[in-house]
């Protein structure tokens, strides 16, 4: 009985340590997540609740953003289209959009990694979209977990590209399985290749994960910005004394469901 009890326990011990990632490893990740300081105000674009996202005060010389998911707001490409910067969207759930901004180009297609009579690959969507890119593009992906597929299936060239990034990851929780890590961060590796994270927001509609000491939220906002951007800002306005202070939350976060408790981003996501 007392070996059956000791194997039956290296069997679970085995299993345990087969599922889990060590903590130090998602700690190492997370490290590599931390939003770094630009000397550039972050400013709110889009809806006050969900479907507001904040990104850098960096436009100039931008021209296009291409906007998968849109669900029913356009309230961020309307906001981006007064300041002269007209949109591509794409949702296959819907046959148009409410708006009739002149701005905004509609396409009633999902994005995916392939092309289909009913999906569309990102790298395609924008060769078909602008017959030649003069400037730099911004993408606002919110595709309720089809991020990882579509991330997998661009070419790094692509993404470089886009000047400022902002996409709302899902199912982060599996992070702290073996699967779900090399997943998760095969593709924040490739996006952090040519970009930083800036700002991070918890979306409030499902509660943080906790194992050990890393709590992680299921759903959160991530905005990028390539690292060109970064160094020119920091330079043109003082590298060594950057103004503007990192906070979580920002001022200008705002809970994404109204009247539920909202999550603050959890320390491990910004600070050792």
């Amino acid at each position: 009985m007392r070996t059956r009890g000791i194997k039956r326990f290296l069997i679970w011990v085995g299993i345990y340590y087969a599922k889990y990632v060590p903590v130090q490893e998602i700690h190492n990740f997370l490290a590599k997540l931390h939003p770094a300081k630009i000397d550039c105000q972050l400013v709110r674009i889009g809806s006050r609740n969900d479907g507001g996202y904040l990104i850098p005060d960096d436009f100039d010389g931008v021209e296009a953003c291409f906007s998968p998911g849109v669900g029913f707001s356009t309230n961020f490409e309307e906001d981006l289209a007064q300041i002269g910067i007209r949109s591509f969207l794409a949702d296959g759930s819907l046959e148009k959009l409410q708006s009739e901004n002149k701005m905004l180009h509609f396409i009633n297609k999902y994005l995916g990694d392939q092309n289909t009579n009913t999906k569309i690959r990102l790298e395609d969507w924008i060769t078909t979209s602008l017959n030649e890119v003069n400037g730099d593009l911004i993408l606002q992906m919110d595709i309720e977990g089809g991020e990882y597929l579509v991330i997998n299936d661009t070419p790094a060239e692509i993404f470089k590209q886009f000047r400022i990034i902002v996409i709302e990851f899902h199912q982060l929780e599996i992070l702290f399985s073996k699967e779900g890590f090399k997943k998760i961060s095969s593709v924040f590796e490739k996006i952090l290749s040519n970009f930083k994270v800036v700002h991070i927001h918890p979306n409030n509609c499902k509660k943080p994960f906790t194992y050990k000491d890393v709590k992680i939220p299921p759903v959160m906002e991530f905005t990028f910005l390539r690292n060109d951007r970064i160094k020119k800002l920091n330079q043109e306005n003082g590298e060594l004394e950057l103004s503007n202070k990192l906070s979580f939350p920002h001022t200008l976060d705002e809970p994404n469901v109204p009247n539920r408790v909202d999550y603050a981003l959890p320390k491990c996501w910004y600070s050792i």
